[in-house]
């Protein structure tokens, strides 16, 4: 077994296998002439010294030949031709596919340059004539009189030549605009096109926590509109995008192998970059750190109970990738797959994405990021996967967060287990974050690689339960039918997805405040549902509020997952006992469960209710998150039938830890041990849905919530004296 925190004992390999090798046509001539770019500003050196001129491999001589014989037969060669011709020569079929791109390119450009001589020398020969009828018109005289002629006298066809001859003008200075920037210029330097293209601002909108004049907004299952506005690269940006993902990897495995003194053991036993280090050490990256923002880097190994082939999967498909992580990725899109990888697998991907990052908190602004993702497998059979963000080739992008090299290294284990290297590395403003979640955001924790090895490692445990067999039927509790458990996992997946990507402060929502004074202001939120056949049709009010608590996020978690001691909190179950009717484990510790409880209550409306539980903790933080189902359709669900007609409406509580550091005994102060517990209802105020919402309705909610909150504060502060 490895030590979690032990290296990989790998050596530095070269890129040269990397998809560098895709850029070595792309800067060259037709006869092959190596050729220079000016430096751009991320290539610059920080000494001050003169920038160095980058250096470019080059196909050999019969590469080129084959290639250029090809292209005159097809110069479209579709992908499997292209895969032919890699085999055949010897390169990444995506290196092909970027010589003929730009192939395509330089043809063009010859040909507008041909046009551009044609129209030039028409335009010399009007120029010509129009002098000459200049001439004859300054002497010309009138057939009448002998006096000059008018100028209204000029005959059709001097006035047809004098028009054409504008719009040739015109037309020529157009031509030569465009020609002007393709013509003897590197392929690379292409990519400032973009800045003259209309602006496509990552724009997703601004958090707001403000009072509003409705309440508008759609939370707890609503799918972030992540990139809305924003549309995939251009073909100019394309060989920039590669020649960035190739950088990026060699980074991360510089960075995920390095031991001191790139990087230092920081507070609470994790591992953080030395900035000066790295500084020293990447000169390139993409840039200088932007003005008003702050680094912030880590780095965390662990073990987990995965294939390295599924791991590869999961990161590469961003349905997965945003369902497993549905903690910290509150939304995202792939906007273009520039390339799908070789050999069926996903080795050589590359993709360019779009996501929204997130803590379970609406005090928390969320990390938006434009990034391409680039997997590769190395010749020792580790894997990589690196994010890497894209900004320089927006402009107009006005970031708060931007993603240098990141990602991870996965080694393939016996037995299904895999060995995982996680960087994080982003620059970020976060003046914005409340106070009371500063010292955890500084600390690196909310959203550093221990919170995503954590969740992994977590989600690994669960998916490896959900396929588990010959369930030990000793305790009459536990759900052993694989049809079942497969039915109630995928249901509760459902409900803490859903809980997740509304309960932060994400861009597709908008918050209204309630109470104005203090961290335990309530933000509330409405949502019409219609024909929706997961959520009750009518108007759902969701409610949400976080404060801090001096008693550890352990201790939090455990009252709240207990049913014991649900009725101390839990206003809607009346004071009834909570019974255990069912439970499916999901891991080592078990705090990780998904549970059926029945509240035995005395009021005849709630006989018929069931609630579903998942409890879920890992060394960074926990949530509990349940939602009321009615008996008739959890008895399909058991029986192994569809989940997805079982309408939810997820409340719950994330519960995370203040901070990394502890402050002297008997001191209660942020730091020292406390919790940030953030908690949330969805209640459903109306049945109809084109009702309008009452302020009885928001009162209501807002009473129960800071109700709620209370009695937790009391219980839990009673119970850790």
């Amino acid at each position: 077994m490895f030590d979690s925190h032990h290296m990989l004992d790998m050596t530095p390999k070269s890129s040269e296998n990397d998809l560098s090798k895709l850029k070595d046509d792309d800067y060259e001539t037709k006869s092959g002439t190596e050729t220079m770019e000016a430096p751009s500003g991320d290539d610059q050196d920080p000494s001050g010294q003169r920038p160095k001129k980058k250096r470019y491999h080059r196909h050999t001589q019969r590469q080129i030949q084959e290639l250029e014989a090809f292209f005159k037969e097809c110069p479209h060669p579709d992908d499997k031709q292209r895969k032919e011709l890699s085999r055949e020569l010897g390169l990444e079929p995506l290196q092909v596919k970027f010589w003929f791109q730009n192939k395509r390119t330089q043809m063009k450009a010859q040909h507008e340059r041909s046009e551009n001589s044609i129209l030039k020398a028409e335009n010399e020969k009007l120029r010509m004539e129009n002098n000459r009828y200049k001439e004859a018109l300054s002497s010309a005289s009138c057939p009448s009189c002998g006096g000059p002629a008018a100028l209204g006298e000029m005959s059709f066809d001097e006035q047809h030549l004098r028009i054409e001859n504008a719009r040739l003008r015109e037309e020529i200075d157009r031509i030569s605009g465009i020609a002007a920037k393709y013509v003897g210029k590197p392929l690379s330097s292409l990519s400032n096109l973009s800045r003259h293209l209309p602006s496509r601002s990552l724009d997703l909108g601004v958090s707001n926590y403000g009072a509003h004049s409705g309440f508008v907004g759609d939370m707890f299952g609503a799918t972030a509109l992540v990139g809305s506005a924003v549309t995939g690269p251009t073909e100019a940006d394309k060989p920039m995008i590669v020649e960035v993902a190739v950088a990026a990897m060699e980074e991360l495995m510089r960075k995920a192998q390095a031991g001191e003194p790139l990087w230092i053991q920081g507070e609470n036993n994790t591992e953080v970059l030395n900035e000066e280090e790295y500084l020293r050490t990447f000169t390139r990256g993409i840039g200088p750190r932007p003005l008003g923002m702050r680094s912030e880097a880590s780095r965390e190994s662990a073990v987990v109970i995965m294939s390295h082939v599924n791991l590869v999967e999961i990161l590469m498909d961003v349905n997965q990738w945003s369902t497993i992580f549905c903690g910290i990725v509150s939304g995202a899109m792939t906007l273009e797959v520039l390339s799908t990888g070789v050999a069926g697998n996903y080795n050589g991907a590359l993709q360019v994405m779009t996501a929204e990052f997130q803590v379970p908190s609406p005090l928390v602004p969320t990390r938006e990021n434009y990034f391409v993702r680039y997997c590769k497998q190395h010749t020792d059979g580790t894997w990589a996967v690196v994010d890497v963000s894209l900004d320089s080739l927006r402009p107009s992008l006005m970031s708060k967060c931007r993603r240098r090299s990141s990602g991870c290294l996965i080694q393939e284990l016996p037995n299904g287990y895999s060995k995982v290297v996680w960087v994080e590395h982003t620059e970020v403003d976060d003046r914005s974050v409340h106070n009371i979640y500063r010292p955890l955001v500084n600390s690196g924790l909310a959203f550093g690689a221990r919170r995503w090895v954590g969740t992994l490692d977590r989600q690994c445990e669960r998916l490896a339960s959900s396929m588990a067999i010959n369930i030990p039927t000793g305790d009459l509790c536990v759900i052993t039918t694989p049809e079942g458990r497969k039915s109630i996992l995928k249901l509760a997946e459902r409900m803490v997805m859903s809980f997740c990507t509304g309960v932060g402060a994400s861009t597709a929502h908008t918050w209204t405040t309630l109470s104005a004074t203090g961290s335990d202001d309530v933000r509330v939120m409405t949502r019409k549902s219609v024909d929706d056949p997961g959520r009750p049709p009518g108007i759902v009010l969701s409610a949400a509020t976080s404060f801090w608590i001096p008693v550890p996020s352990k201790k939090v978690f455990d009252f709240l997952k207990d049913e014991n001691h649900r009725s101390e909190w839990d206003i809607l179950s009346n004071g009834g006992q909570v019974q255990e009717m069912a439970h499916i484990a999901n891991g080592h510790d078990p705090g990780n469960c998904v549970s059926l409880l029945r509240v035995n209550s005395t009021n005849s409306s709630q006989s018929n209710m069931l609630i579903l539980q998942e409890s879920c903790t890992d060394s960074t933080g926990s949530y509990v998150i349940y939602a009321p189902v009615d008996i008739s359709a959890m008895n399909i669900v058991l029986s192994g039938g569809d989940p997805d007609y079982v309408s939810l409406l997820p409340s719950g509580f994330a519960i995370l830890p203040d901070g990394p550091g502890y402050g002297p005994a008997g001191i209660l102060d942020v730091g020292s041990g406390g919790s940030l517990l953030t908690v949330a209802f969805q209640i459903l105020v109306d049945s109809v849905p084109s009702a309008k919402l009452s302020l009885g309705s928001v009162a209501t909610v807002n009473s129960l919530i800071k109700c709620t909150v209370e009695r937790i504060k009391a219980a839990v502060m009673c119970d850790n004296p």
